[in-house]
């Protein structure tokens, strides 16, 4: 019999796309790690750079500033990946992220330090829309929830590893290692990206650097203004400033819609309904995790004078469960309404925080603080991949940076927006709770307060909780808005792997 194979077109094996993704989970996982430990080390930060005042809002401008630089340059990062590919702009972030860990840590003041985190906040710009870009550009849409299951999975261990490792650094070697551990991860990441991070096909863009300029103003006022609102007295100035901001956002979003050009934020995307309810719902996502940290933390160490590895320990049940229970959620995602988890994930989310709030006092044992983490856990698994997988399912693959960029955006927004309203609204707490409190001689940094302070500062810091518990109630609104995605074509699901393939080099 002849053999006719060698006259049919030879296909090379279609390449899969987990080593890639799981080169880049490890870079990821490093900037959650980041950000975790971070909350954490704020007391020690405070107490080592910031001894002498009693202004919570310097020590939170550690979070504030990394999260301002990650938030203004992610839609430009995005479509930089779309034009020079998303390998090469996550390994130069990647280097920047893990030179500024060196400087974070060799950081001699609270001023230095602040600057260097916001070049570390640079550096996760370029590299967290290209993760998602690579997930949209290699998987098929009908797969996606399975790949974002190992994100969501990468962000629940995160939750463990960072405050974990930060309270075991802080407590052994002192704050400054929660930075210079970036370091060797680092190196392990960029050359597991280097090796298994495939070039994808390159796509011609036209940056928009008016709006680029537009929208790194409007966050600038909008969110200095917040943070600086309590410490200010919430001056006439800073209320400028923040309307201001919104303004400048108005003309942003108009030149958007206006612009002849390529738009830094393609408008018509918002046009497919899961895309813009999921940004929603992100927004939200964001200010309710950044947000709630800084309370608890503070609520854990100085009210019932816990060390940071003793309270990092306390987050066990949340990391375990959101990050085994993660990936079944994204596999069940590809089969189910999303709204079948991400209501539930959700729910769960803001009853934990209210559960928080109710035992943040001077009598509730310890162990008992372990239930509302585990509560979380399981919210988390239905929340963080189920969300990604329904922002970027239908994306096209010469719009995966520019969407992965928005999500990632909104996602920031939120957190920095956390970060600034958490600040204010916890001063405002303490003052009615503590009064006289601003004028304190001590600050609450070293140790644990003594019982005549410990109590009110508790209840200020359990009232604080509960303003992400009811930002996240929007969340769980918008996602109710959210419709099953349109089933993919037979003839797009034989395609789609091999289409992904064919766009690298």
């Amino acid at each position: 019999m002849t053999d006719r194979s060698p006259a049919a077109p030879v296909a090379a094996p279609a390449r899969s796309p987990w080593p890639a993704l799981f080169a880049l989970v490890i870079g990821f996982f490093m900037i959650l790690v980041d950000t975790t430990i971070v909350s954490v080390a704020n007391p020690a930060i405070k107490a080592a750079l910031d001894p002498a005042t009693n202004n919570l809002d310097n020590v939170v401008w550690v979070t504030s500033a990394y999260l301002l630089a990650y938030a203004v340059p992610l839609l430009i990062t995005g479509r930089l990946g779309d034009r020079f590919g998303p390998k090469n702009i996550y390994l130069i972030g990647l280097a920047v992220f893990t030179l500024a860990s060196l400087v974070c840590g060799l950081s001699g003041s609270l001023e230095m330090l602040v600057v260097a985190r916001a070049v570390q906040g640079l550096g996760a710009a370029m590299m967290t829309p290209q993760t998602m870009a690579v997930i949209t550009r290699t998987f098929p849409a009908e797969r996606r929830g399975a790949a974002m299951g190992l994100w969501g999975a990468t962000a629940g261990v995160a939750t463990l590893v960072g405050p974990l490792a930060g309270g075991l650094l802080v407590d052994g070697l002192g704050w400054e290692w929660i930075f210079f551990i970036n370091i060797p991860v680092g190196v392990i990441a960029f050359v597991a990206a280097w090796r298994l991070v495939p070039q994808l096909q390159t796509s011609p863009h036209r940056f928009d650097i008016p709006g680029v300029i537009l929208s790194a103003i409007a966050l600038f006022l909008i969110v200095f203004g917040l943070q600086e609102g309590e410490h200010f007295d919430w001056a006439p100035w800073v209320w400028v400033m923040i309307v201001g901001g919104l303004a400048v956002l108005a003309v942003f979003i108009w030149t958007q819609a206006r612009t002849t050009r390529e738009p830094l934020v393609p408008l018509d995307l918002f046009r497919e309904r899961n895309f813009s309810v999921a940004n929603l719902a992100i927004t939200t996502v964001g200010f309710t995790v950044t947000s709630m940290t800084l309370p608890l933390f503070f609520f854990i160490q100085l009210a019932r004078g816990l060390t940071p590895t003793q309270s990092a320990l306390l987050l066990i049940p949340m990391a375990v469960l959101s990050g085994v229970l993660a990936p079944f959620a994204g596999k069940l995602l590809d089969r189910t309404d999303p709204r079948f988890l991400l209501v539930p994930g959700l729910l769960l989310v803001g009853g934990s925080l209210v559960w928080y709030s109710s035992l943040m006092n001077l009598d509730t044992p310890i162990w008992m603080f372990l239930l509302p983490s585990a509560m979380m856990g399981i919210g988390n698994a239905g929340m963080w991949g189920p969300l990604a997988t329904t922002a970027t399912r239908m994306l096209p693959p010469h719009q995966a940076g520019a969407g992965a960029g928005i999500y990632n955006t909104t996602r920031t927004v939120g957190s920095v927006l956390g970060s600034a309203a958490i600040a204010a609204f916890m001063q405002s707490r303490l003052e009615a709770n503590l009064p006289g409190a601003g004028d304190a001689t001590s600050g609450f940094a070293g140790g644990a307060l003594p019982p005549e302070v410990a109590a009110g500062f508790a209840e200020a810091m359990s009232q604080t909780i509960l303003l992400p518990a009811g930002v996240i109630v929007i969340g769980i609104i918008a996602v109710l808005f959210l419709r099953r995605p349109t089933v993919i074509p037979a003839r797009d699901r034989h395609r789609a792997p091999a289409a992904a393939v064919a766009t690298e080099n």
